[in-house]
């Protein structure tokens, strides 16, 4: 296991900790996620603990089968105790971009449904702007070509997301385009404008949604409450 996987670990098992007897628990994905998963599927072995999450991938659902984490959904119930997903950037102010995995639409749908949303990250995941990493937003497939024309007139050239030379297709059917807008000054309006576009579904902007980020490094893990 390399030096990022460790801190993957250290942080998904912190922050199976924060997760307590008789919750709903909405689970993120990504690799991060896997190790909560995976420590929670531990907990619920060793300790006895009876919680039931709801996931926000097709992947992620697997892997709570595996680990034996017991699942819902919002026909059963409407909110959450806690959500706890990654982040591909985090900056001071707690906004975040998500979407690496392209999950982002039901990442943001388990985040909004939760009481509290933790965000579980490697040191390199903290910056001081968003937008180094592209901004990842999903669409429509219909018309793809004229959403991500009107995306473009705010000053970044959307790149449609490929998987096996074919354009990558997201568990609800439709397309990402990654946009590399570099440095998002206000990241609330910028979420506004890409919103406003028709054929837009959803971006990777998560505006004012985190409420402790848990962070590995080489020193250890921190947690951070805003």
């Amino acid at each position: 296991m390399n030096t990022q996987e460790q801190l993957k670990k250290a942080v998904g098992e912190k922050a199976a900790t924060f997760v307590k007897d008789g919750m709903k628990v909405g689970l993120g994905s990504g690799s991060t996620v896997y190790w909560l998963v995976r420590a929670l599927g531990e907990r619920i072995e060793q300790e006895g603990i009876q919680i039931e999450g709801i996931p926000s991938s097709i992947q992620t659902g697997a892997w709570a089968k595996e680990f034996g984490v017991p699942l819902t959904n919002f026909a059963e119930t409407k909110e959450l105790d806690v959500t706890i997903d990654g982040s591909d950037e985090v900056d001071p102010d707690f906004q975040l971009i998500k979407g690496g995995g392209a999950a982002l639409f039901r990442e943001k749908i388990i985040a909004q449904a939760a009481e509290k949303l933790i965000i579980i990250v490697d040191e390199s995941k903290m910056v001081d702007h968003l937008g180094a990493y592209a901004l990842p937003v999903e669409i429509l497939p219909f018309a793809w070509e004229r959403t991500a024309h009107e995306i473009e007139k705010l000053d970044c050239v959307p790149v449609l997301r490929l998987k096996d030379g074919e354009p990558l297709v997201t568990d609800n059917g439709n397309y990402i385009v990654d946009c590399p807008f570099e440095r998002i000054e206000d990241p609330a309006d910028l979420d506004r404008k890409i919103q406003a576009i028709a054929g837009v579904v959803e971006t990777g902007l998560f505006i004012d949604m985190a409420d402790t980020v848990i962070i590995g490094s080489s020193e250890g893990v921190t947690i951070k409450d805003k």
